[in-house]
């Protein structure tokens, strides 16, 4: 199944300042999440950001604080964001707007990444994880949290693919503007 803009939206799970420097490769994890972003609100995708357990963990990093845009931050101490009764409602309030492809992004892969995608998707919503925006401390865990989603029938996706499935055609003006962001 490819994505559709039209069908999207984007979770952006625990991307806090005093988690990031502990993340193998977090800065270019940080750059693919802010590109995500920006083509999300450029395309009117909604944007839901999460934050775990903010007052040990801090804010979202400045970097994609410049990119929030009218995205909706929520506060979480579940590790999961599917059994978070404030992010819940949020996804599945935007899933009953036709809103049912979740693409996710964010920190830990084995952890929050994984908890969310795999309840989203046992609840029915068709979930696509950007191998290339998510980390973890260690790259084994990153490794083994993609062998569960694959198992789990959550769709891996790159930045890139994610970006022009979301464009779906080349030449207009949109894609000129937001082709650049792939580098």
């Amino acid at each position: 199944m490819l994505l559709d803009g039209a069908r999207s939206q984007l979770l952006v799970i625990d991307v806090q300042e005093r988690l990031l420097p502990a993340m193998h490769e977090g800065a270019g994890m940080v750059g693919n999440c802010a590109v995500l972003m920006r083509v999300a609100h450029r395309l009117d995708i909604p944007v839901t950001i999460s934050e775990q357990y903010r007052k040990g963990l801090g804010l979202t990093v400045a970097q994609l604080e410049a990119e929030k845009g009218d995205a909706v931050v929520l506060e979480k101490m579940h590790f999961s964001c599917a059994a978070d009764s404030g992010l819940s409602a949020r996804v599945r309030g935007l899933a009953s707007d036709g809103r049912t492809q979740i693409v996710v992004c964010g920190i830990e892969a084995h952890v929050c990444v994984l908890q969310s995608a795999l309840g989203f998707a046992d609840g029915g919503l068709n979930v696509f994880v950007v191998s290339d925006a998510i980390t973890s401390r260690a790259t084994s865990s990153v490794e083994i949290a993609q062998r569960r989603f694959a198992a789990n029938a959550v769709n891996l996706v790159t930045t890139e693919m994610v970006v022009f499935e979301w464009l779906h055609i080349a030449g207009t003006p949109v894609f000129k503007e937001l082709s650049k962001l792939i580098k």
